[in-house]
């Protein structure tokens, strides 16, 4: 009879354990950190599931990559260098973003931004427009 139980309770905890395992969704959101420094790597579309990318061509030759950064406090900083007056001047846009399950929104000089994070990992983020525009960073 107590080894009864003990099997009864045994099946019963290995089948409350192959069940818990059974979704280990987190809803589709990554858990990656969003805040950090991430440069613009590329550009390109996603047009019936074939996506495409080139090389970022806002990056100017010679000069440090443009770039986003996100901070612990939900602001962001929008760095742009560019040579039309100097060369590598630097230009900076501030603003603030939230994130919202696998949405990015980001406010910067009035302007909105909404993106889906197709993808998070420690040293890469890819964020796709509702245009299918698609831009890849990575962790700088």
């Amino acid at each position: 009879m107590r080894n009864r139980s003990f099997l009864l309770v045994l099946g019963l905890t290995l089948g409350l354990l192959a069940s818990s395992c059974d979704n280990d969704s987190n809803e589709g959101e990554t858990l990656a950190p969003i805040s950090g420094k991430w440069d613009i790597s590329k550009v390109g579309t996603l047009v019936n599931g074939t996506e495409t990318l080139i090389d970022a061509p806002q990056n100017e030759s010679g000069c440090s990559r443009d770039y986003m950064e996100l901070k612990l406090d939900n602001t962001v900083n929008e760095g742009d260098y560019s040579s039309a007056v100097t060369a590598c001047a630097l230009t900076v846009n501030q603003g603030i973003y939230s994130r919202s399950h696998n949405n990015l929104t980001r406010v910067v000089d009035g302007g909105t931004t909404v993106q889906d994070i197709m993808n998070l990992t420690v040293n890469e983020l890819k964020l796709k427009d509702s245009n299918g525009n698609i831009e890849l960073y990575v962790r700088h």
